[in-house]
């Protein structure tokens, strides 16, 4: 499945500009979509990555700070399937995240 199909599977639905966003990020993270948690996360830490780098977190970049929110729910959400792996997945997470504001 790819990652737009299985994006449009959430429930609830996000409102459109939300999930218009959220689908921008996909798009620019690169990735092949074979795994939704991967490929929402390095969305969500790419994102995130360009608006610290850019000092842009006012009034402007908030639909992409809920994009980041929702892309990291979503990478949780979709890490669930494989409860096995959680526990790395919230710490590369973790890690991934926090280098942003390390930066």
């Amino acid at each position: 499945m790819s990652i737009e199909a299985w994006l449009a599977a959430r429930r609830p639905v996000p409102p459109p500009a939300l999930a218009a966003r959220v689908g921008e990020l996909i798009g620019r993270a690169g990735s092949d979509g074979s795994d939704a948690a991967s490929t929402c996360l390095v969305a969500a830490v790419t994102a995130l990555d360009r608006l610290v780098r850019e000092r842009d977190a006012g009034r402007a970049s908030a639909l992409d700070l809920l994009a980041i929110d929702a892309l990291v729910t979503y990478a949780f959400e979709a890490a669930a399937d494989a409860p096995e792996s959680i526990d790395e997945r919230a710490h590369d997470a973790m890690v991934s995240l926090s280098t942003v504001a390390n930066r």
